[in-house]
């Protein structure tokens, strides 16, 4: 079993014929993934070879959905027209829309964010400025590497998109269940707590390592979550332990100031929730073996 994406999953790509959503689109077809069809109003009714395969290309969302039956978009639209194709997915109701753009204004954000929210959360936003998600051997939905890591037990979530590919890399000899790059930016759909819920009501993730990084308060929340709710164990890695205060670092645009938002106070709550936390990558993929070994 995965979560949020499996081998029955049915992909579209909007800005599928740009040159970044032609070129994962054909690491996703590589890797297994059902890509269906893109999304591109001016060069609707034509068609695209990809990776081997002919891919339709609709005028809409809903068009795309109604012929192909998708229900899973990845978003490869420039910043300044990002909204608008995350707001069309949204209207469709496609259930999942993984939004990969990088430089998307805040404001643009909170607005489609609370276009899904008052519809019920029928469509589960990922990201923006996220790698997307993984399950591997089963499907793939975004930019992440197919070949850094298989199939295994370790459910994987991160703000960072090159942590997301380290992390698998260096646990690539027990396997992922899935991989979720859920984005730094100030406002994004799928948070820490999102996954973690999930991975607890996967039967087949048996363990979970969580990736933040430093500034803002979501660690601390997640940590909070993980002490009520989470059965399986947890490892995970703060980014940021060198970075000095009350100074702007990261794509996050993360702020630390004195101790509030720092990855030794988030390092701490998460302790006190009894997850193991490694002031390295690497240390943090051997804490996870030591899980696996006892």
């Amino acid at each position: 079993m995965s979560i949020l994406i499996g081998t029955d999953t049915k992909i579209i790509v909007q800005g599928l014929t740009g040159s970044e959503g032609t070129k994962h689109a054909t690491r996703m077809l590589a890797s297994g993934a059902q890509v269906v069809g893109g999304v591109n109003p001016r060069k609707a009714g034509t068609t695209v070879e990809i990776g081997g395969a002919r891919l339709p290309i609709f005028g809409t969302v809903a068009e795309a959905m109604a012929e192909t039956g998708a229900d899973t978009s990845v978003v490869f639209v420039p910043p300044a027209f990002a909204k608008d194709a995350v707001v069309e997915a949204i209207e469709a109701g496609i259930p999942l829309c993984v939004v990969i753009t990088e430089g998307i204004p805040v404001k643009d954000s909170a607005e489609f964010w609370s276009l899904a929210k008052s519809k019920g959360g029928a469509t589960r936003i990922i990201g923006p400025n996220c790698p997307g998600v993984i399950s591997p051997g089963k499907s793939n939905a975004g930019i992440i590497p197919a070949t850094i890591s298989g199939p295994g037990p370790i459910g994987l979530v991160s703000k960072s998109g090159t942590l997301t590919y380290q992390m698998m890399f260096e646990l690539a000899d027990i396997g992922i269940s899935t991989a979720v790059g859920i984005g730094g930016d100030p406002i994004i759909g799928t948070t820490h707590i999102d996954a973690l819920e999930a991975f607890e009501a996967d039967p087949e993730t048996k363990a979970i390592v969580m990736i933040g990084e430093i500034g803002g308060d979501a660690e601390e929340r997640a940590a909070e979550f993980i002490r009520r709710n989470v059965t399986k164990p947890v490892v995970a890695y703060v980014a940021g332990f060198t970075a000095p205060e009350g100074k702007t670092m990261g794509h996050a645009g993360a702020i630390v100031s004195g101790s509030a938002g720092t990855a030794q106070a988030k390092k701490e709550a998460l302790e006190a929730a009894g997850v193991k936390v490694g002031r390295t990558p690497s240390e943090t993929a051997t804490l996870m073996r030591e899980v696996f070994a006892s």
